[in-house]
């Protein structure tokens, strides 16, 4: 039986309860950092040796060297082919949807020329070879393949190479048909921090990246953040998030089973309902209560919801509205009469979906838009990932020799104030003396 909480923004403490319950620190222990930190070097100084080596040893696999662990593209055909037909379907229907709102994203470059010629602008180009990590074995998520893959390949670049762990030699055939369906040119059957190693730094048979993206566990995800500045990376993720304002009047099954879709995704995933309506409230906890033991993953979720989850009772919608701009969720349902007007007056939010009966779980899958979000409050300052991620732009300023005379002026008397004289003088030899 589920022990959600039950809060109400009027309670003496309120803010500093809902302070705690949101507090997530996905911090490495010292015995990750140790064991990541030699993974590094390792991969850095040996390459692919390494790389094999920490294969078998993490992944339980025989393998005796690198060419081994590469995927051919015949085999992301077959398993392409060999899926069933509904899935395969599915797979290319969500790709397609992908593809078109990442089409929508793309950044285009731009200039304007003043009126004594000088001009200035923006070039925009994509970056020129990607790393996608995928999670492995049976926790292996085809939706996100596409999800990063696709907006990759819409922004032009030139090589994407995708990572999966293979332990066991097992296979995810779903994974593969993606892959083919997205257009990713290379394979790799490795993974955790060797793979991201292998990617940052480059071995004899995977060349380095610029970026890196997907999700991974905790040996991944610190690996990632040690090796950003050598390359980029998307983000650092933490456990899954829905937040549901609801005005009372949805079918709180509905609600029940939307708690649902964030609790079973692992046991520090967070659940939270937001309402007015104490009576709903008692309504939707009936409702948990009674659907729980149909959920083949109840026992995570019951975990999840106990831990994390809450059901706040607020004053009304303008609390509502508040409270969603302070905890800026990952995933944010808007389950009321006026969605559209809701969602002007958020702020920060992954992604909002808006409308009884717009499901988060139809933008995990289908819907569009991508479902790499900002979590643990982070969408205070970042985006959902986009097209623009694996673009870059860089500045465009060509002076003509008027510009340039009037320009300089400027530029010398900023640059002497600095105590910088070569800055100045560079400007001041275009200076026109006549």
């Amino acid at each position: 039986m589920s022990s959600i909480k039950r809060l109400n923004s009027s309670d003496t403490g309120f803010h500093e309860t809902l302070k705690d319950l949101l507090a997530w620190e996905s911090v490495s222990d010292d015995a990750v950092l140790a064991t990541v930190m030699e993974i590094l070097s390792a991969v850095r100084q040996r390459g692919d040796a390494a790389v094999v080596e920490f294969t078998n040893r993490f992944d339980r696999m025989q393998t005796a060297s690198m060419e081994e662990l590469e995927i051919p593209p015949q085999r992301l055909q077959s398993a392409l082919a060999a899926i069933p037909t509904a899935e395969r379907e599915a797979l290319e229907l969500a790709a397609a949807r992908i593809r078109a709102y990442a089409e929508h994203q793309k950044m285009e470059s731009w200039s304007y020329t003043e009126d004594d010629g000088t001009l200035l602008g923006q070039q925009v180009t994509a970056l020129d070879r990607v790393g996608l990590y995928v999670p492995g074995g049976k926790a292996a998520y085809p939706s996100s393949v596409l999800m990063n893959a696709i907006p990759a390949k819409v922004a032009g670049v030139g090589e994407l190479i995708m990572v999966v762990p293979t332990p066991d030699a097992e296979v995810n055939e779903l994974v593969f048909a993606a892959a083919a369906i997205a257009g990713v040119d290379r394979v790799f059957a490795i993974g955790g921090a060797q793979a991201v190693a292998a990617l940052a730094y480059g071995t004899e048979t995977i060349p380095q990246v610029d970026k890196i993206v997907g999700p991974g566990n905790i040996y991944v995800a610190t690996a990632k953040r040690m090796v950003y500045g050598t390359v980029g990376i998307d983000m650092i993720a933490g456990p899954s998030e829905i937040l549901v304002v609801c005005d009372g009047n949805t079918d709180p099954d509905w609600i029940a089973v939307d708690l649902f879709s964030q609790a079973e995704h692992d046991e520090d995933a967070q659940s939270i309902l937001v309402c007015p309506d104490a009576d709903f409230i008692d309504r939707l906890e009936a409702s948990i209560e009674r659907l729980m033991p149909d959920m083949e993953r109840a026992a995570m979720i019951n975990t999840s919801l106990t831990g994390r989850g809450a059901l706040i009772q607020v004053k009304d919608m303008d609390e509502a509205v508040d409270i969603v701009n302070y905890i800026a969720p990952e995933h944010l349902e808007l389950s009321v009469e006026d969605p559209q007007s809701m969602a002007a007056r958020i702020r920060h939010a992954g992604a909002i979906f808006m409308g009884r009966y717009t499901a988060e779980a139809l933008g995990d899958y289908c819907a569009g838009p991508n479902h790499v979000l900002p979590t643990s409050r982070t969408a205070r300052f970042s985006s959902p990932l986009g097209v623009y991620d694996f673009q870059k732009r860089s500045s465009l300023i060509m002076c003509s020799a008027a510009g340039a005379s009037e320009l300089g002026k400027t530029a010398s008397v900023l640059a002497r104030g600095e105590g910088l004289t070569a800055h100045a003088r560079s400007a001041e030899y275009r200076i026109n003396k006549d």
